[in-house]
C-alpha cells in the first residue's frame, strides 16, 4: 500500500517538521526526493539522512515567494532525476495577530508565502509534472498543505485563515483544470501538529493568554482524540494522496485533526 516505487517527488519546506517527515517516508516507499527549503544547513542533513539509509534524495535551496527560485529549485531536481511526479506544496508560515494588530507587511509576508508559494510552484513544475503524467499508469499528483484553519474560522489568526482557505479553493480548481492531464490536486488539513510551527502558534496565543502552558493545554483538549498530531500522522495521509492508491481521488480534502473539526 502507498507504494511510490519509481517516481520522483518534490517536497517545499522539508528540511524539518511535516515536510521533512514526508520525505522520510516517500523515500521509504520508494520515491526519488527533492527536499527544498531555505533552512540549507537543516535541509542537507534531512537529504544526507535519506541518502544514508540508501534512499535517492538531494537538496536545494528555495525560497517559495521568489519565481526564479522555484525556476531553479525546479530545473535542480529536473536535471538530476529526469522530471516530476509528484509536487508537495508544504512550506508555510503562521502568525497569531488580530486583523487590527496585523500590519499590511504582515498580510504581505503571509499571502507570499503560504499562497503565492503554492501557485509558484504549481506552475513552475507543472509542465515536467505532465510530461511523466502522460506516460504515467494513473498519472502525476499535486498535495497542497491546507489546515483546519482552511475549513473553520480561528480568532486572531485572520490572514493565516485566509491563506489556508484560499489553498483549499486554488486546490479544487486546480483539480479541474489539470484533470484532462492525468494529474490529481488535493488538499490535506491538519489540526496542531508537534512541530516548529506549533511552537509559534503556542506562543503567540499564549503571549495573549499569559501561558504557553495553559494554551497547550487547550489545543490538546481541543482534539477529542485526547493528543496533539505528530508528522508522521500528516506524513502518512500526504503519501497516500501522492501514491496510487489515491488515483481516484481529486479535488478532494483530506482532514488529519484528531476530530477537532468534528465539534
Amino acid at each position: 500500500m502507498n507504494r511510490m516505487d519509481g517516481k520522483i517527488a518534490f517536497i517545499s519546506g522539508a528540511a524539518r517538521g511535516l515536510g521533512a517527515a514526508t520525505a522520510k517516508m516517500m523515500a521509504e516507499c520508494g520515491a526519488r526526493v527533492v527536499i527544498a527549503d531555505v533552512l540549507d544547513e537543516a535541509g542537507q542533513a534531512t537529504a544526507a539522512e535519506i541518502n544514508s539509509k540508501g534512499a535517492s534524495a538531494i537538496y536545494t535551496h528555495l525560497d517559495v515567494t521568489q519565481p526564479e527560485s522555484w525556476q531553479a529549485a525546479v530545473k535542480t531536481a529536473v536535471d538530476k532525476f529526469g522530471g516530476l511526479d509528484v509536487l508537495v506544496n508544504n512550506a508555510g508560515i503562521f502568525f497569531a495577530k488580530s486583523t487590527e494588530d496585523t500590519s499590511f507587511e504582515d498580510w504581505n509576508r503571509m499571502v507570499a508565502v503560504n499562497l503565492n508559494g503554492v501557485f509558484l510552484g504549481t506552475k513552475t513544475a507543472l509542465p515536467f509534472l505532465k510530461a511523466r503524467a502522460a506516460k504515467a499508469a494513473v498519472g502525476g499528483a499535486i498535495v497542497n498543505l491546507s489546515s483546519i484553519a482552511g475549513l473553520i474560522g480561528v480568532a486572531n489568526s485572520t490572514a493565516y485563515n485566509m491563506t489556508k482557505g484560499g489553498v483549499r479553493l486554488y486546490t479544487k480548481a486546480c483539480a479541474l483544470e489539470f484533470a484532462p492531464h492525468r494529474i490529481r490536486v488535493n488538499s490535506i488539513h491538519p489540526g496542531l501538529i508537534e512541530t516548529e510551527m506549533a511552537k509559534v502558534v503556542i506562543k503567540d496565543i499564549g503571549a495573549m493568554v499569559g501561558s504557553d502552558n495553559a494554551v497547550r493545554d487547550m489545543f490538546i483538549q481541543a482534539h477529542p482524540i485526547g493528543r496533539l498530531g505528530a508528522p508522521l500522522d500528516i506524513a502518512n495521509g500526504i503519501v497516500f494522496l501522492a501514491s496510487d492508491d489515491a488515483a481516484f481521488m481529486t479535488g478532494s480534502e483530506l482532514v488529519v485533526d484528531g476530530g477537532y473539526t468534528a465539534q
